[in-house]
């Protein structure tokens, strides 16, 4: 299977969801254009209340489309976008990729995987039993986050639904991804 968009969207302001677009322009060192979350420092609220000045390494929010069939068949209809995700995929699984990895969507932009998203109370808000659902005990205790991942933007380009996915791993060795 291809690895490819399913839908982006973004959003003005800080608000859960983000409406979904015929397409997006991605911003090298930013993020999405117009997006909340768009800039070279941290603009996810938490994030500025701590520290202002560190660097953006959530500034693209992506979700593979696979994990909203998981939740589906646990009872959660979603649609794109309720998330809050910036980029919906489908055939990548995200997760598994190490830091660092490089995603190509479409012909030009190029997004750098940071780490995993890190969820938080606004999910549960959003749907109730929906953080208990994207984030799971592993068998050794540890907590495993399928919320999606974030990165930052290394190239410039548009990104639509459709556009093809290329996956470009570091060389190793791999670091798993930790929540950012």
């Amino acid at each position: 299977m291809t690895a490819t968009v399913i839908s982006v969207g973004r959003d003005g302001a800080h608000r859960f969801s983000k409406p979904v677009l015929a397409e997006i322009r991605l911003l090298a060192g930013l993020g999405v254009e117009g997006d909340a979350h768009c800039g070279v420092t941290v603009k996810h609220r938490s994030r500025v209340a701590v520290d202002p000045t560190r660097p953006n390494l959530r500034q693209v929010h992506l979700i593979q489309s696979e994990l909203f069939d998981e939740l589906a068949e646990r009872g959660f209809a979603l649609r794109p976008g309720d998330l809050g995700e910036n980029v919906l995929t489908r055939g990548v699984d995200l997760l598994a990729l190490p830091r660092g990895t490089r995603l190509r969507l479409g012909a030009e932009a190029v997004v750098e995987i940071t780490g995993l998203r890190n969820p938080c109370g606004q999910i549960e808000a959003f749907r109730p039993g929906l953080l208990a659902a994207v984030v799971e005990r592993a068998r050794d205790g540890t907590l495993r986050r399928k919320a999606g991942v974030m990165g930052v933007v290394r190239a410039d380009g548009m990104v639509r639904p459709g556009d093809a996915i290329v996956v470009d791993r570091p060389p190793p060795p791999w670091h798993p991804l930790e929540r950012v």
